[in-house]
């Protein structure tokens, strides 16, 4: 028996019970945008590393960015049933705090379906980038609380 608080339809479940992309063609282009955050937490001296520009893998934040972006464009190749959305704007910043990174990431699209799961996985890639490029100096980094926090049609 399905709960109550259960849609008894599901949008990517054809009636069969098949997975299947959303039909968004008859949704009319409206400009869209979402922000998504996460974090990465870090050693103090990690964080004094990467100000002095002085870890091994040299400029973790110019790189992380540009893995964002890209994972952002490359969201529907990474997420089965996600549309290909042309979008119009990725952005990729970092606030360095004393013991981690903040990770915010904006994007725009002017088409049929949102953007958040862009921005989540452009805030995703980026925290793994800078794991990645920070892991030969700190083994206890964790990466967190990635999540939606804005998300609007214009």
């Amino acid at each position: 028996m399905i709960p109550e608080s259960t849609p008894k339809e599901f949008s990517h479940l054809d009636p069969s019970g098949n997975a299947r992309m959303v039909d968004v063609s008859t949704k009319p282009d409206v400009q869209r945008h979402a922000i998504a955050e996460g974090r990465l937490t870090c050693a103090t001296s990690t964080i004094d590393l990467l100000r002095a520009q002085a870890l091994p893998k040299g400029d973790v934040l110019t790189v992380a960015q540009i893995a964002g972006v890209q994972a952002a464009k490359a969201t529907s190749t990474l997420i089965p049933l996600c549309h290909s959305l042309a979008l119009t704007g990725v952005k990729v910043e970092f606030t360095v705090e004393d013991n981690g990174i903040l990770i915010h990431a904006t994007v725009r699209t002017g088409g049929k379906t949102g953007v958040e799961m862009e921005a989540l996985t452009a805030v995703s890639v980026a925290a793994l980038t800078l794991y990645d490029m920070c892991k030969a100096v700190d083994k206890a980094m964790s990466i967190g609380s990635i999540r939606v926090v804005e998300k609007r049609k214009e």
